[in-house]
């Protein structure tokens, strides 16, 4: 049985532990390092891509506390896109030591040295920074920060858009604020854009395509899903996507106004978005959201001989949409969280699900980025949003391993699973949802590459099997094909 990828050992402060290092967050280290030396314009820019479950809140923090005892760094401050992932934040750096605080207006001009619990970090979200930019530049251009190191986290919302400033606030108001910073890293799991923008805290390199010069966005250090599923440091995905035929228009006596549309199989962008639509509906005469959300349903009851506390997680496409699936849940006997912006409990919940207190969370777009379950084993996506980002954000969740199970399970992990309609991009997506590649900034893009900017249909594809003939089948799409030596018997 394979050990944790990485152990404890002393910590930096009396009782604390610390962890050791993973090996590309070690890379990460010397990275910051050698880029804390170079003059060059854009030189304090570091982007790291890393998938879910890589460690990239404890790499960054790691990488500061590495760099403050050289001696190069005095403070750090994150920026998060969401209050409610502040929490992960808080408990990395207090696994080292590290005095994390929540920025509050009232610090501005204080000095962290002082005061009887001296800081380490602040910690704030994009929007609050947007909101107090005035009293920020204060405290953050101050002396009394010294070198510091500004983070942010999700980084690819930091969209910049020169012709658009104030569709692209968050952008902005970062770039102006860390302006003072001795190194900027941006941290993210999916380095790419559906809007075609560049982001902050990202080079951009010239290269030829096509006969023609593009902009490429390339993080300075990557550490791919697949990379991490080889070494044990996260679960495999497995797809099961269900196919049909989607009906539209009615049929009346004998002169049908009827047509049909195989799912997996349109062709017709106007009618595969339509075809979705319909596909995630409870009531639709194809049954097939009610298909989707059954096999996951007994797939978790598998899951849980030999997981008992493993959960899973319903992606809705809005409140009603979500109340619908959570009480057929409910209807055959489980404990559903029911999770939206609009709940001022949202929190809570989350915490509660996290905890083991129900066996189903139905979110709209609440569990996604920086969401940290490691119980969850199934995923049912059944929502009409198809970008790539959102997509691989959403079955992500379902990679986290724990210490716990990581001592009982043989590398490679036990798969998690993931239950959708067969929609084609969503297939597609699912195909090379372990496989990084760049992100090219394209000057007019057109409606093809909108709909998948960066080409990711033209990855190298997965094994894709039928299970019979037909369209009405589940289809399974598998993970990525690992090395003979670490396939189980």
């Amino acid at each position: 049985m394979a050990a944790p990828s990485f152990t404890l050992v002393s910590g930096p402060a009396k009782g604390v532990q610390s962890p050791r290092p993973r090996q590309w967050q070690s890379q990460l280290i010397q990275l910051l390092r050698r880029r804390l030396e170079r003059q060059e314009p854009g030189g304090q820019d570091v982007l790291i891509h890393a998938g879910p479950g890589a460690g990239k809140t404890l790499g960054a923090l790691l990488g500061y506390q590495a760099l403050a005892a050289d001696g190069r760094l005095q403070r750090f401050v994150v920026f998060t896109h969401r209050s409610s992932i502040a929490s992960q934040w808080r408990l990395a750096a207090s696994r080292l030591g590290l005095e994390l605080r929540d920025w509050d207006p009232a610090f501005a001009g204080a000095n962290p040295s002082e005061g009887a619990n001296p800081w380490h970090g602040l910690l704030l979200t994009y929007q609050a920074a947007s909101r107090n930019l005035a009293a920020l530049q204060e405290q953050l251009a101050g002396a009394q920060l010294g070198a510091w190191l500004a983070i942010a986290d999700e980084v690819h919302h930091l969209g910049l858009d020169p012709e658009e400033p104030e569709a692209s606030a968050w952008g902005h108001t970062f770039s102006a604020l860390t302006a003072g910073a001795s190194l900027r890293l941006g941290l993210t799991g999916t380095p790419f854009r559906a809007d075609n923008l560049g982001f902050c805290s990202a080079r951009r390199v010239q290269v030829q395509e096509a006969g023609a010069m593009v902009e490429l966005i390339a993080p300075d250090l990557s550490v791919e899903p697949r990379q991490l599923i080889a070494a044990g440091d996260v679960r495999p995905l497995e797809f099961r996507f269900q196919d049909g035929w989607i009906d539209h228009g009615r049929q009346e006596g004998t002169n049908p106004d009827l047509e049909r549309s195989p799912l997996s199989a349109e062709e017709r962008e106007s009618w595969r978005a339509r075809n979705l639509r319909r596909a995630i509906r409870l009531g639709d005469g194809s049954s097939i959201a009610l298909r989707v959300l059954l096999n996951a349903r007994k797939r978790l009851e598998m899951v849980r001989r030999h997981h008992p506390g493993a959960g899973g997680i319903v992606i809705a496409r809005d409140i009603a949409h979500a109340r619908g699936l959570g009480q057929l849940l409910i209807e055959e006997g489980d404990q559903v969280v029911l999770v939206h912006s609009q709940d001022p409990e949202a929190a809570s919940r989350l915490a509660e699900f996290q905890n083991g207190r129900a066996d189903w969370l139905v979110s709209i777009d609440m569990a996604s980025e920086g969401f940290d379950a490691p119980r969850l084993r199934v995923v049912a996506y059944l929502t009409t949003v198809v970008t790539r980002s959102r997509f691989v954000q959403a079955i992500t969740r379902a990679v986290r391993m724990d210490g716990e199970r990581s001592q009982l399970e043989a590398v490679p992990r036990h798969p998690s699973y993931v239950f959708a309609p067969a929609d084609p991009l969503l297939m597609q997506y699912a195909r090379s949802w372990s496989i990084s590649e760049p992100y090219l900034l394209r000057s007019k893009p057109g409606v093809a590459e909108m709909a998948d900017p960066q080409g990711w249909g033209r990855a190298p594809g997965l094994p894709l099997e039928a299970m019979a003939e037909g369209a009405g089948d589940l289809i399974r799409l598998r993970g990525p094909q690992l090395p003979n030596f670490l396939l189980q018997p």
